[in-house]
């Protein structure tokens, strides 16, 4: 399954086999890891698809088809983190024009453009992409892109993102989604509009917190030339072996997607049953203000949870560490599931800013242990506020 008619099988399928047919010299049916840097020549100029080993390697070309294929796309690009894929994607960005992006995204995509291309000359707008009729009013005069995270982190807002679509398409702009927190497996952006989508791989297709990546899916050929050309020109691509590790997560991403969310929903439920708890903050609540548009553009509504504490940032941070089953690290979408502070950890960088993040936030990374076990673990964290008196 290593062509371009791959429609016809179903997503699990495709994360098992597309571009990883039996290796034709062994029939080895697990892509093998090719390790050379560079490869022989016929003749100057006559190779076998590759000539070195920035600008393509077989280990590589096996991910990028298959996760172009989860995507639903023409084309595919993997790189070494999800920050170098979307600094790629922002170098599309002509000289002058700026970036819409949510009110609330990750610190890092935040840091990117706000530290870096600022000073490259790019302006920033962070705006409320719920509202997208206010945002049609206030067009921001050289917006040449919206960068659009749904669910959001660490808010876990829900964007519509074919309304976006039409929106910023009727004013030249390109519309870029991070699909990271929904997977291809929940959502897919380009079927509903989007121009371009990238991922954190390091998230939810690797799955297993052992490897760092990013990729980048584009039906638009003219796109796909250009972000080819800067993948190359940059250097800022994946090892074999890292291909390699996401290839192997990929395969499962169907079923952990399955138990993760079904595990998200029972945490959910309890940490609204929770005194201890203010708000809880995931799109599978009817009375979620996105939960219409989630249902509409997500097969689920995702295993990621945030929800604020009673007591504020002292309560929160006693919560975030005071559970044993649930992780205090950074990162998420792992087997394994994670707690942190956005507001100290992963989001420390938007202090000061329009996307500051409430001090009393807590977000949940919920992983494929026993429901039960994380339920408990959760309750018992929160429960120890009522102890200490916080």
């Amino acid at each position: 399954m290593n062509g371009d008619d791959l429609g016809r099988f179903g997503f699990e399928t495709r994360a098992i086999h597309a571009g990883q047919p039996p290796d034709p010299a062994t029939g080895a049916v697990v892509a093998p890891i090719t390790l050379s840097t560079t490869f022989a020549q016929t003749a100057v100029g006559r190779h076998s698809g590759w000539e070195y080993g920035r600008s393509g390697n077989p280990t590589r070309d096996a991910l990028e088809t298959c996760l172009a294929s989860l995507e639903g796309a023409r084309h595919g690009l993997s790189f070494a983190s999800g920050l170098a894929a979307e600094d790629a994607v922002l170098r599309l960005l002509a000289h002058g024009t700026g970036v819409v992006l949510g009110a609330d995204a990750y610190g890092g995509t935040f840091r990117l453009l706000d530290r870096v291309h600022r000073a490259e000359g790019h302006a920033l707008w962070p705006v409320d992409l719920t509202d997208a009729a206010r945002l049609d009013r206030d067009w921001p005069e050289g917006a040449g892109m919206v960068w659009v995270e749904t669910p959001t982190n660490p808010r876990l807002d829900v964007i519509d993102i074919e309304a976006l679509a039409e929106l910023a398409h009727r004013h030249r702009a390109l519309v870029v989604v991070d699909n990271t927190f929904a997977t291809p497996y929940l959502q897919q952006p380009l079927a509903l509009g989007a121009d371009i989508v990238v991922h954190s791989v390091t998230k939810y297709l690797g799955g297993h917190s052992d490897v760092v990546g990013g990729f980048v899916a584009v039906d638009d050929d003219d796109l796909a030339g250009r972000l080819r050309f800067t993948q190359n020109a940059v250097g800022a691509v994946p090892s074999p072996f890292d291909c390699f590790l996401v290839l192997r997560g990929v395969k499962t991403l169907a079923v952990r997607m399955e138990r993760a969310c079904a595990n998200a929903a029972v945490v959910a439920e309890a940490l609204r049953a929770h005194p201890a708890v203010e708000r809880v903050l995931w799109p599978g609540f009817g009375d979620h203000p996105g939960f219409d548009v989630a249902k509409r553009q997500m097969r689920a509504a995702g295993a990621m949870v945030s929800f604020t504490v009673r007591g504020g940032e002292a309560a929160a941070l006693e919560v975030a560490a005071g559970t044993e089953v649930f992780t205090l690290a950074e990162s998420l979408g792992a087997v394994e599931s994670l707690i942190e502070h956005p507001g100290r950890m992963t989001h420390a960088s938007v202090a000061g800013s329009a996307l500051e993040v409430d001090p009393a936030l807590v977000r949940l990374s919920v992983g494929i242990e026993s429901g039960e076990d994380l339920v408990a673990d959760i309750a018992a964290a929160l429960d120890r506020l009522g102890a200490t008196g916080s």
